[in-house]
């Protein structure tokens, strides 16, 4: 089931933009955006554009995020 391999990767990882989830899940890129897209529209995941300049190469993507997902914090002493 590719949307749950999808829900366990971003949870894992956090925010990704779609190349790098079709990479990880061992799909095509617009396979994976139909199922990004499906995931959007049941709330499951907030995507939106991103524009980024690696190198002075722009590159342009989705990123992608669960919804309503906090990651735990990290170990060690907190801040005062």
């Amino acid at each position: 089931m590719p949307t749950k391999s999808i829900l366990t990767y971003l949870k894992k990882h956090g925010e990704q933009l779609d190349v790098d989830i079709a990479v990880a899940v061992g799909m095509s890129l617009d396979k994976t955006r139909d199922h990004l897209e499906r995931l959007t529209n049941e709330h499951e995941i907030m995507t939106y554009h991103s524009t980024r300049f690696v190198e002075g190469r722009k590159t342009e993507g989705l990123r992608c995020r669960l919804v309503g997902f906090a990651p735990p914090s990290a170990p060690g002493k907190k801040a005062s």
